[in-house]
């Protein structure tokens, strides 16, 4: 393929999907052109975890080195009861069935970075712009950003996360699409002022939680407030008053750290609200536009599996790409290759990967006890569903000794 009949590729979106998939096309010989609203890269973030298949991605991509040296390593879980007192220590793998020495748990900015650090130098990256609108009238995609940029390519895809542009305008309104779980949460950093390293803290009562997070040893703690609600809060989706009002009047009269953590809710700048819940579509994409990642199937935070799917949606998405010339034949086999996976890893929520946060004091008690079985018990076997998609193998323009696609000196690619 010659540099003038490569595929043009517009990916919106340049978090943890976009980068992703945008490297993998490259590779794959595609142009690629990555829009994000952010004016840099996002840095920061709550910790995500890297898992299962998705680690076999990034170890293909040459940088699971680099994500072992950012790996978090947390090494205590402490759950406490409703006065602040301990109900029960484990080490974190016992609740998320991660796998010791294969999974990963990075901050958010840390996966970010490593992926923009390869594909930075071969993709065009527009930020501080967006997408505003989309013509499929013609025989590519006629796109018009927000700067009033008017470029023409041959696909566009959606990685623009849960809330996403582009969804709502190839599909209609979130809501169509939104399964609510019942939960809203608000993320914010504040000082480590109780010394704590490596280690989640994690206070309940029933229908609401306050945890505190240590990356590392340092002065700083990602902190988070869940509670439950029955329906969503639409007067305070969009306005981060009513945000920080509610969460403080669901939390006025909790005991341990957690007025110290409404104090330091109201006066932080990086708050980021929002309610728990899903991304459920029968399609991932109309035309020549497709959806990635959140965009297309966030499972939520309660599965832990935001970032592995995206990162395996996006391998999955360039490989069919690669292998079918037409975009339709392509888009239907990404959806037959990774459909199963996502519904596995999103029923997570309904085989209990909520049971961190009970709604009523029976559901808490019950909890609990596991937790008690939990410290005598031997840690429980990795999720089924982490590891289910077995990846296809690269193709030959794709193997290692491309630039950037170097592999672990004594790792074999899984089949």
């Amino acid at each position: 393929m010659t540099t003038t009949e490569k595929r043009k590729v517009l990916i919106s979106g340049a978090s943890i999907a976009g980068p992703a998939l945008a490297y993998w096309l490259h590779r794959y010989g595609f142009a690629v052109t990555v829009v994000e609203k952010a004016g840099a890269l996002r840095d920061g973030g709550y910790p995500v975890d890297v898992r299962g298949t998705a680690t076999e991605v990034v170890r293909r991509m040459g940088i699971l080195p680099r994500l072992r040296d950012a790996h978090i390593d947390s090494r205590l879980c402490t759950f406490l009861d409703a006065d602040g007192s301990p109900l029960a220590a484990v080490h974190p793998r016992a609740v998320d069935g991660s796998v010791e020495g294969q999974d990963l748990e990075v901050r958010r900015g840390d996966l970010a970075a490593a992926l923009y650090a390869i594909v930075r130098d071969d993709v065009e990256f527009l930020f501080g712009d967006s997408v505003d609108t989309l013509d499929q009238s013609g025989r590519g995609v006629d796109v018009t950003l927000h700067s009033g940029r008017r470029r023409t390519f041959d696909l566009v895809v959606g990685a623009d996360g849960m809330h996403s542009g582009t969804r709502t305008s190839l599909f209609g309104p979130e809501e169509q699409f939104h399964r609510y779980l019942g939960y809203c949460f608000a993320i914010f950093t504040m000082p480590n002022t109780l010394g704590l390293s490596h280690e989640l803290v994690l206070w309940n009562s029933p229908g609401r939680a306050a945890a505190l997070y240590a990356v590392g040893g340092d002065d700083e703690l990602h902190a988070f407030l869940n509670f439950h609600r029955p329906a969503v809060p639409l007067d305070a989706l969009r306005n981060p008053g009513a945000q920080r009002d509610l969460v403080a009047t669901v939390f006025e009269d909790a005991g341990w750290e957690v007025p110290a953590m409404v104090d330091a809710m109201r006066e932080a700048d990086d708050l980021f609200f929002d309610t728990a819940g899903q991304i459920r579509m029968p399609h991932w994409s109309r035309g020549r536009v497709a959806l990635v990642g959140d965009a297309a199937y966030a499972p939520s935070f309660l599965t832990g599996q935001g970032s592995s799917l995206a990162l395996v949606g996006a391998y999955m998405l360039a490989d069919a790409l690669a292998r079918h010339q037409d975009h339709t034949a392509a888009f239907a086999a990404y959806e037959r290759g990774v459909r199963e996976f996502v519904a596995m890893n999103q029923a997570l929520v309904d085989n209990g990967a909520a049971r961190l946060f009970p709604t009523t004091v029976r559901a808490l008690e019950q909890r609990n006890t596991m937790l008690r079985d939990l410290v005598t018990m031997p840690a429980p076997a990795a999720r089924p569903a982490h590891s289910a998609l077995a990846l296809p193998d690269l193709p030959d323009r794709a193997r290692p000794g491309v630039r950037g696609l170097s592999v672990d000196p004594g790792e074999r690619p899984s089949r």
